[in-house]
């Protein structure tokens, strides 16, 4: 038995190499256990492999331009207002935030180079590293830090993540090396918040002394400079080459293409036009992972959810039952068959694996049309028609789902308009919470409560979005916010989420995959399940 396991792990990291396609995996292993005579013909050859003496890697280069390819440009670049990830991507290069995540989702290191909390659990301080500049060759302090989490707390500023950070109750410099957090009550989550490009520190001598807006000058600490921005065209940066971390980053410079196409896009990088590329749409992906493709291909599972949005504030989804009878009747695995070819996998309203709820518990996650039918007849029979608007851009599987739901829907009566809209303009509409419905794509977080206290409290800063309101969550978030066992944690945002279910004020349908797709030369980029690309300043070119 010891020999099968062995021989499975070894032929999925095999595997793994060959090619990114998980089915080729699964069918893989599924076939080692048909008999032992395969098992032991396979183990045999796998033992030359792994006593072979493996080619030394080559070391890292540095210098050269990554041309990077996108099909959705950057919509602004105030890393604390910004909610699109096509912004993201862009400002997370050119930003650093006090702690970032690893590939593996732990918090490490980033201009923090450590911190401790008091034993109540009360107090974060936070010592920083004394090498860090803005790219205009300013020093970094503790006043930079305090000024930016001030920024991000005071509500004029409308912080997209103001808040994740409501529990800090003061921000206090000592010294120019320690930044000290007060909370208001313990806040297990409040680290893994400040791995958000929306927790960027800003120059207080740019943005809060001279006033300048940062969405114009752009002024950070990361690995790369903004040089030129021509927008829906091409974003140009270069090197910092005061950048804190020895070595990094490792390229001159990335260019960035906004390609609106993403099959152009992968016509570019057979060309060989394109280095590198920000893939949204699977279809792209799976055509790229093809056999007969040259090209590297990045799989990671994301973090980020497809979600039907229902505003309860509106009329028509006021009454629960409504709202229910429209969850109730759709088939969430035929909208990732139909908008995604099955790329990813039905999900619950958390994302990160360890804190995702039984999909069987959860109410009409099985398509249920008597219910839907009984439901609608309780609330009266009313006529439910409402405009989803869609952003046509971002995801580009958007406009297939809605098309999607449509349809499910039409047999009950249910009358779903769609309303399609440039990036920015639905982006503006989402803030305001100008809909009935919207199909979205939110970004997620490894911890529970940075997902859910953005729009589930009643306070939180995305409320409004959200369209709904349950003072039973509010308790449970300030529970979840102090419990530290992840078994206590788990069973807390389980009932959440089984209220949410039940609510249903959205309709959570999917995750997908983050795919990134460059050709072999490109080297040494590490895939987030969050989507960041905050390791392109690890990348280097083999050519």
């Amino acid at each position: 038995m010891k020999h099968k396991f062995t021989l499975v792990s070894l032929l999925v990291i095999a595997t793994l190499l060959i090619s990114a396609c998980a089915p080729q995996i699964v069918e893989v292993t599924k076939q080692v256990e048909v008999t032992k005579q395969v098992q032991v013909e396979v183990t045999k050859q796998v033992q030359v492999v792994v006593t072979a003496t493996p080619a030394p890697a080559p070391a890292p280069k540095s210098g050269g331009t990554l041309i990077v390819a996108r099909a959705a440009d950057t919509k602004g670049m105030d890393p604390h207002k910004q909610t699109a990830f096509a912004s993201f991507r862009v400002m997370e290069l050119i930003y650093s935030t006090l702690v970032e995540l690893d590939k593996d989702m732990n918090v490490v290191p980033g201009v923090a180079e450590s911190w401790k909390w008091s034993t109540d659990g009360k107090v974060l301080t936070a010592t920083l590293r004394k090498n860090v500049k803005f790219h205009d060759g300013t020093p970094m302090t503790s006043a930079d830090v305090k000024f930016s989490f001030e920024r991000i707390l005071d509500e004029k500023t409308g912080a997209a993540a103001r808040a994740t950070f409501s529990s800090i109750d003061k921000v206090e410099a000592p010294d120019a090396s320690t930044v000290v957090f007060t909370l208001k009550a313990p806040n297990v989550a409040l680290l893994a918040g400040m791995t958000s490009l929306n927790a960027a520190i800003l120059s207080k001598k740019l943005v809060g002394d001279d006033k300048a807006d940062p969405a114009v000058k752009v002024i950070g600490t990361g690995p790369f400079k903004l040089v030129k921005w021509d927008p829906d065209k091409t974003l140009t940066l270069e090197a910092n080459k005061d950048f804190y971390i020895a070595g990094q980053p490792r390229l001159a410079g990335i260019e960035m293409r906004t390609i609106p196409d993403e099959a152009s896009i992968l016509a570019a990088l057979r060309a060989g036009t394109v280095d590198w590329a920000l893939i949204n749409d699977p279809r792209t992906g799976i055509v790229a992972s093809s056999s007969s493709s040259k090209l590297t291909v990045s799989r990671a599972p994301a973090l980020a959810y497809h979600v039907l949005q229902l505003n309860a504030a509106r009329d028509m989804f006021k009454d629960q039952k409504v709202r229910q009878a429209v969850s109730c009747a759709i088939n969430r695995q035929e909208v990732l068959d139909t908008a995604s070819l099955g790329e990813g996998e039905v999900t619950s309203p958390l994302t990160p694996p360890f804190y995702r709820a039984d999909l069987s518990k959860l109410d009409c996650y099985k398509k249920d049309a008597e219910k839907s039918k009984t439901l609608l007849k309780d609330a009266g029979s009313p006529k439910v028609t409402f405009k989803a608007i869609v952003a046509n851009a971002e995801p580009p599987t958007a406009i297939a789902e809605a098309q999607n739901i449509q349809a499910q829907l039409k047999p009950f009566g249910i009358d779903m308009q769609i309303e399609s809209l440039e990036l920015s303009v639905y982006v503006a509409r989402w803030l305001a919470a100008d809909f009935d419905a919207a199909i979205a794509l939110n970004g997620g977080n490894p911890d529970p409560h940075n997902m859910f206290v953005r729009y589930w409290t009643s306070t939180g800063n995305l409320n409004k979005v959200a369209g709904y309101k349950d003072p039973a969550i509010d308790v449970l978030m300030d529970k979840g916010s102090v419990t530290t066992d992840p078994a206590e944690r788990k069973k807390i945002y389980d009932e959440i989420q089984a209220k949410l279910a039940t609510a249903a004020p959205w309709v959570w349908l999917y995750v997908g995959f983050e795919y990134r797709i460059m050709q072999p030369y490109v080297k040494g980029f590490t895939p987030m399940a969050n989507g960041q690309t905050i390791y392109l300043r690890e990348t280097w070119l083999d050519k």
